[in-house]
């Protein structure tokens, strides 16, 4: 957006590096993350190359990353400086539709109109305004509710790739807060695929979740400025959201290592001296500036599921040890799990939560997370037992441990909303007590004569009860 109140500053392209462009101007600097528009108008519509200024190089000289393709770009072409920061737009218009980086709507429909346009460069809520208890944040999905439990206003990492449910677990996620907190979701892809996007959009759409989200996208296909300051748009929109109108706020975050990345690439082409394994020396400067904004405050809370891919498995790369510090939970998929039917694929002995003290979740609910994850360890430990000579050869004790274990797998998958239409099994929502109250009883062999199809895809343990009488009556 042009501030058109203010007296025209106009410069002139000095050199053209690929998406780095360097402007002079003789009469007023512009300062930095100003943005600047060349290139020609099209059908009255603003210039078509977006630039953002990273660095001021002298008196009369500014480096900036251009955000859009710098086809037709030359040197002498003026340069128009819009007196203020690339902006987002803010208010309830904005809800069930499709954004770019630029606040452009992408879904085919028309432009909203009660916005308002907001600097996307905002400072994190000062301390004294950020909320100092740690409250649970309950999902309904009692896999996540029981062994990872969430904190509200809280980031949680969701590590997973392609075929696992990952992208089924966060539609539930926002289809579960919509219906069960009143709150908002807004999903940003950072170097989304176009098939991603299209296939999300119809996904929530047939799900009933899209009137109360919000799509941002910056695509692959984008040069890394876009992508690099997306994340960014998507904030904003949910910090207003969070302080104006008091609601809570899910944010989806698909995937935190290709902000990183472009992160990377502006890094390199601005000429910088790379850090260690070829990362930008301000890696932890710019994934702070993006995460710290995600909090809660006196006003609400943005609670964030952030997809985080780890470079060639190494947990000891930079750009996921500086992610896993800013995370309060980290939930793993299984493709093993997945692979099994064990929907949703959660691996309960590699996911882990920083809520799951006794002090904040109680000391029964901590104890019964401890004995299942001890439980389904031992059975992990004898599966290899199992597979070479048979469950027979073990002793009765280990045997009640294979058996309570398999229960306890099949009790924690649970059927989603948002597949209803797929499996023909009506999706649930599960308390927290319900949940602790089923894994207590199996976990004392109340259930020990119940065949594991029972305990498959139900949501309270009293289904099960219902599912057996029922099948003894046909």
């Amino acid at each position: 957006m042009v501030d058109r109140s203010r007296p025209l500053n106009l410069g002139k392209v000095i050199s053209v590096r690929g998406s780095i462009v360097d402007v002079l101007f003789e009469r007023h600097l512009p300062p930095v993350y100003t943005l600047l528009r060349a290139g020609r108008l099209r059908a009255g519509r603003e210039s078509q190359i977006a630039i953002e200024v990273l660095t001021q190089l002298d008196a009369h000289h500014v480096r900036g990353i251009a955000l859009t393709p710098t086809e037709g770009l030359a040197r002498g072409m003026a340069v128009e400086d819009t007196g203020g920061p690339l902006k987002a737009p803010v208010g309830r218009e904005i809800l069930s539709r499709m954004f770019d980086v630029f606040g452009n709507t992408i879904d085919r429909r028309k432009p909203p109109s009660d916005i308002q346009w907001r600097s996307i460069h905002q400072a994190p809520p000062p301390l004294m305004r950020r909320s100092t208890t740690s409250e649970i944040f309950e999902t309904g999905i009692k896999a996540i509710d029981v062994l990872v439990p969430l904190e509200r206003g809280g980031k949680a990492g969701l590590f997973g790739g392609a075929g696992v449910g990952k992208t089924v677990l966060l539609t539930e996620m926002i289809h579960n807060v919509v219906k069960q907190h009143q709150g908002v979701s807004i999903f940003c892809g950072i170097g989304e695929r176009c098939r991603e996007g299209e296939e999300l959009y119809r996904d929530m759409k047939d799900a009933g979740v899209l009137p109360h989200t919000v799509m941002v996208f910056g695509q692959m296909n984008e040069p890394p400025g876009a992508r690099f300051r997306v994340g960014h748009t998507a904030l904003t929109m949910a910090e207003y959201f969070r302080d104006d109108e008091r609601r809570d706020v899910l944010l989806l975050i698909d995937n935190i290592f290709r902000f990183i990345q472009a992160g990377s690439e502006v890094s390199g082409l601005m000429g910088q001296m790379p850090s260690r394994l070829g990362y930008q020396p301000t890696l932890g400067t710019e994934l702070s500036e993006l995460e710290e904004r995600i909090s809660t405050t006196d006003a609400g809370a943005i609670m964030s599921i952030q997809a985080v891919y780890v470079p060639a498995d190494d947990f000891t790369d930079p750009s996921a040890v500086h992610t896993f510090s800013h995370l309060s939970a980290s939930i793993v998929l299984s493709r093993k799990r997945a692979s099994e039917g064990l929907y949703p694929a959660i691996d309960p002995l590699q996911s882990n939560s920083k809520m799951a003290t006794p002090g904040i979740i109680g000391e029964r609910h901590y104890h019964l997370a401890q004995k299942i994850r001890q439980t389904l360890a031992q059975y992990s430990e004898l599966k290899d037992i199992i597979s070479m000579l048979g469950l027979e050869q073990l002793s009765p004790e280990d045997r009640n441990v294979v058996a309570r274990a398999r229960r306890l797998e099949r009790f924690l998958t649970q059927p989603f909303f948002t597949t209803e239409q797929f499996t023909g099994i009506k999706g649930k929502t599960v308390s927290l007590s319900d949940a602790l109250d089923g894994c207590d009883r199996i976990l004392h062999d109340e259930f020990k004569d119940y065949s594991e199809g029972d305990l498959y895809m139900i949501g309270t343990i009293d289904e099960a009860i219902a599912k057996k009488s029922s099948r003894e009556k046909s």
